[in-house]
């Protein structure tokens, strides 16, 4: 290999390129430092009184000046920094050293002896070098970075994919200008701010647009991308900005949140796409510590249906909140597995137990509870697919039957402290065999909860909470949306007008955990799911945020197409959290009580043997019969298809 060919870690390296701009940069400072020193003389002379004849008995202090002056800079490092980056706290690094220059050439006249200048010429020396050291160099780095910018960036064309626009003339969008100012992925053009204010002004000399004027922008300069420098934006205002951007065929990337940024966790040029997932639901609600801590600090808790979505974000927040030990449970192999692992890669003092097993069997359940001396269950574990609970009714049934009747009468025999069961919005005057059979599960947990009311409250504190869709579970819309687009469409969507409600799954785990601390005994707590979504608009959306265009009839060249399937057995348009509208708030503002019907354990227990019996035949039409006989408001929802 030749040498000088390839450049060793920690070596020096010089280019002649770099050492004649580092001596040419010496020489400039040599000239201002002689332009200083005149200078300086200058104004201490009287007008009449000529610089020759007042210079001569100091005839050798220039040249001093200058090599004493530029020993200074060079052994402080002066010329380490790139001129083109020199910002306000590189140049505030000159001030010292223009000192020690002063004083240095001060000392070395005051040794030779002889005529000395003035006091006054050497604060006028320091003042005029540092003044003009000062300037020349942001001149040169503005001059600098104007040549590397037209060096480095393309020309514009009309059809220039980078042609891009930053959203927010704050301190963010400033901070991305800057880094983003010399990456040819993106030509910046200018800046779009909200802010009337700042319309028509400029930064960093290019000009701050109203977002009125973006379509001009689009047809006259060719925009393709817009960054989004919005990193406190409220999630509702983020929607409709998306919506908008995307609807005029930009591309928009994001930065990272105001949490990601100031935890250090991501830096400004983090750049993403907006995901779906950012826009949907309400603003995250700030937990309450004292809630969150009273079921599972230094507590022994069991989550059944661990390694599902819910029952693994559930384990995830009670490690972090400082349970004493945590028992995962899932008759899911790979689940268990998965879940486990990634636990067991974070560390921390939380004993782990990974327990394979069915939930539904009353015995392991008692057992468990005894042997591990479990204080708190959350009772996640059930089938919850719709189209696939009413293609195998009784299996689906008979599961989340079998499960909850299990826990509840293990920790009815255990010392256990509380127990609540993860329920759901289909379980509201259900149109589905999952959604009659959550209900049921809701029943048994009333009436067991009612029987140890009446025996002097000597038992757990059951409770449950219902919500609606989180964001990201497995079988949930948007994951299938996303392969969907992935394989060039057509999305499928079952009715133009169904709606969902939607939260992300770990604020629901955290009101999970909130609403279990604020239980007393019996409670169905309701989550705060905000407004619903149309599932046809959450498609569109999604089509449009990965760059493509909606293909219908007001755009037959679109990209991806939506298709409207028909309703699936069993599903409803409408999702609703509430079968009684009497419900009651609670400490927490998106925590609230149902108030709703429920029967005793004398009353329920033959019917739900009568279901158990149908179960145990395997007879769907009898499993139906006595469904509807326990939830008398389950009736399957006649809705005409597109």
């Amino acid at each position: 290999m030749a040498i000088g060919k390839r450049r060793l870690p920690g070596s020096l390296h010089f280019s002649a390129p770099i050492i004649t701009r580092r001596l040419a940069l010496v020489g400039f400072d040599g000239l201002l430092i002689l332009a200083a020193f005149y200078g300086a003389f200058a104004l201490r002379l009287p007008e009449k009184q000529s610089m020759v004849l007042a210079m001569a008995p100091l005839q050798h202090l220039p040249a001093l000046a200058v090599f004493s002056g530029l020993a200074v800079l060079l052994l402080s490092g002066w010329y380490r920094g790139l001129t083109r980056y020199a910002g306000s706290h590189s140049l505030y690094g000159l001030l010292p050293r223009s000192i020690a220059m002063a004083l240095m050439l001060l000392l070395i006249s005051t040794m030779i002896g002889g005529p000395q200048p003035p006091r006054s010429f050497w604060i006028l020396y320091w003042l005029l070098f540092s003044g003009a050291a000062i300037t020349s160099r942001i001149m040169l780095r503005d001059v600098l970075v104007s040549y590397l910018d037209r060096r480095h960036l393309p020309t514009i064309e009309p059809q220039d994919r980078n042609c891009t626009l930053i959203y927010g003339a704050g301190d963010a969008g400033m901070s991305l200008f800057q880094a983003l100012r010399n990456d040819q992925r993106f030509r910046i053009l200018g800046f779009l701010d909200d802010d009337t204010i700042l319309h028509g002004r400029t930064l960093q000399n290019l000009r701050i647009n109203s977002p009125v004027q973006l379509p001009r922008l689009i047809s006259h300069h060719g925009v393709r991308k817009v960054l989004l420098a919005l990193p406190s934006l409220p999630r509702q205002r983020k929607r409709l900005l998306v919506d908008q951007l995307t609807r005029l065929g930009l591309e928009v990337l994001s930065i990272p949140s105001l949490t990601e940024l100031a935890d250090g966790r991501k830096i400004v040029t983090d750049l993403q796409p907006v995901a779906i997932e950012d826009l949907l639901g309400r603003e995250p609600s700030r937990p309450d510590p004292a809630l969150l801590d009273i079921s599972v600090r230094g507590k022994i808790v069991l989550v059944t249906g661990a390694g599902g979505s819910i029952g693994s974000e559930i384990c995830r927040q009670v490690i972090k909140l400082g349970a004493r030990k945590l028992l995962l449970m899932d008759r899911n192999e790979y689940g268990l597995y998965s879940i486990d692992k990634e636990l067991r890669s974070i560390g921390g003092d939380v004993q782990l137990t990974a327990i394979l097993g069915d939930a539904g069997d009353r015995q392991r359940m008692v057992h468990l509870f005894r042997c591990h001396g479990v204080h708190t269950v959350f009772h996640a574990a059930a089938y919850k697919h719709v189209p696939l609970v009413e293609a195998n009714l009784c299996a689906g049934v008979s599961n989340n039957l079998r499960s909850t009747q299990a826990v509840i009468q293990a920790a009815l025999e255990t010392p256990v402290e509380r127990l609540t069961l993860i329920s759901t919005d289909k379980a509201v005057r259900p149109t589905n065999a999952m959604g009659a059979s959550k209900r049921v599960c809701e029943l048994l947990v009333q009436a067991a909860a009612d029987q140890i009311a009446r025996s002097g409250g000597k038992g757990p504190i059951l409770s449950m909470v219902r919500f609606g869709n989180v964001l990201g579970s497995s079988g949930s819309v948007i994951p299938l949306f996303h392969q969907q687009i992935a394989k060039g469409g057509p999305i499928t969507v079952t009715h133009p007008s169904i709606t969902r409600y939607f939260m992300t799954i770990p604020e629901a785990v955290q009101l999970v955990l909130q609403a279990t601390g604020m239980a007393k005994g019996g409670e169905l707590f309701l989550l705060d799911m905000g407004e619903p979504v149309r599932i046809a608009d959450l498609a569109r959306q999604m089509i449009e945020l990965s760059g493509l265009r909606v293909r219908d009839s007001a755009n037959p060249h679109g990209d991806i197409a939506i298709s409207f399937t028909g309703l699936r057995p069993g599903e409803k348009l409408y999702e609703e959290l509430l079968i009684s509208a009497q419900d009651q708030a609670t400490d927490h503002p998106l925590i609230r009580r149902a108030r709703e019907p429920s029967r005793s354990l004398e009353e329920l227990a033959p019917l739900v043997a009568n279901l158990e019996s149908a179960l145990q035949s395997w007879d769907e039409g009898a499993t139906m019969e006595a469904l509807q006989v326990l939830v008398p408001e389950f009736q399957r929802e006649s809705v005409p298809n597109p």
